[in-house]
């Protein structure tokens, strides 16, 4: 800004002294040397200023080198394939069956005398997917208990194996006739699952019919 009026008086002056000149060169007026005095004294000032305004040289920055590292080995990346996990799940009450196989001993409708001790052995077989595992419980469901206990499995019994599983009993003083009480599997936490097996016998000497199987029939086919 302040060059541009420096060059506005400058030229102010220059054209003030064409306009001046002629044949007779006229004697400066003192209003005109104060107005170039000025002027000059303007300029001399501007260009003070600016050179104290103007930056200084500064050495120009170079970096220096950092050193160079070699880059650091790359471990090999080893993708293992994917692995799909089932999820856990506790053995459900489809997985535990049992079927029930033979008498072992005291076959359906064994005389007895009123208490009469005596053992019934089932054989059973394990026709689940899994295994029954210790603690797993025989125990009496209804009918006649004839003094039986509830029998715990002392080991697992594998899938597909067969187990002899016995029970003491005495026959009842108070009743007589067909006796039977019923039997089934359980697990630990008292879920009945498989066949439900029985014991039938006969205190008096009255035999008994087991209803559980249908008795064949002696009706002779009539022909034409």
């Amino acid at each position: 800004m302040k060059q541009k009026t420096i060059y506005i008086l400058l030229a102010s002056i220059l054209l003030l002294t064409a306009c001046g000149s002629g044949d007779v060169e006229p004697t400066p007026t003192m209003e005109l040397i104060q107005i170039q005095t000025q002027a000059v004294e303007t300029f001399s000032a501007a260009l003070t200023q600016t050179a104290l305004a103007a930056p200084s040289k500064t050495p120009v920055y170079t970096p220096t080198a950092l050193p160079t590292f070699a880059p650091a080995a790359t471990s090999a990346v080893i993708t293992l394939p994917a692995v799909t996990q089932a999820a856990a799940s506790s053995p459900t009450a489809s997985c535990y069956q049992l079927r029930f196989t033979s008498d072992v001993s005291i076959p359906d409708n064994t005389q007895m005398a009123p208490g009469q001790t005596f053992t019934k052995t089932w054989k059973v077989k394990n026709t689940g997917s899994c295994a029954w595992d210790t603690g797993f419980k025989f125990a009496f469901v209804g009918g006649e208990a004839m003094s039986g206990a509830t029998y715990t499995l002392p080991s697992s019994v594998a899938a597909n194996a067969e187990l002899d599983i016995s029970i003491a009993m005495t026959a009842p003083t108070n009743k007589t006739g067909a006796l039977r009480g019923n039997w089934r599997m359980q697990t630990a936490g008292g879920t009945y699952f498989g066949d439900e097996v029985y014991v039938l016998i006969v205190v008096g000497g009255t035999t008994a019919t087991n209803t559980s199987v249908p008795p064949a029939s002696t009706t002779q086919p009539s022909y034409p």
